[in-house]
């Protein structure tokens, strides 16, 4: 399968969709079915204790799903999350940035199922694992 959308085009659909967030995220790289997509760790993402949060390592997975779809079909921005599992395997290194390779499994017209390893940058152990099912609008 051939890419349809790079990582500019991927970045111009988060600043012009999701402009609230697109600051979050920045895309390391595109490939066919996968991305790499980093979170630069800021105070807002951490909770008590200092840790990265939940919410925030969920976050990372959804939009590193949502751009490998992206990256793959084109621009079909009202792609909705329908299905959302989520593994917390070790506590995060503080103050570090999180990396995560979305990878997608299953590309078809109406679905696009993938999974997500959330490292944090430099640890070769994973801090999360997600699996995810986006489903695709008929076009």
């Amino acid at each position: 399968m051939e890419l349809k959308l790079d990582a500019a085009a991927l970045s111009d659909i988060m600043r012009t969709e999701f402009s609230q967030v697109a600051e979050d995220f920045v895309i390391e790289e595109v490939i066919p079915m996968q991305v790499r997509v980093r979170l630069p760790v800021a105070e807002r993402h951490l909770r008590p204790g200092g840790t990265i949060s939940g919410p925030a390592m969920f976050t990372l997975a959804d939009v590193s799903i949502y751009l490998a779809t992206m990256a793959m079909i084109g621009p079909v921005t009202l792609a909705v999350t329908t299905n959302c599992s989520i593994d917390f395997m070790r506590k995060p290194a503080a103050g570090v940035d999180l990396i995560a390779t979305a990878r997608l499994l299953k590309l078809g017209r109406l679905l696009a199922v993938g999974d997500v390893m959330i490292h944090s940058d430099g640890m070769d152990a994973p801090v999360a694992r997600a699996s995810l099912t986006y489903a695709i609008p008929p076009r």
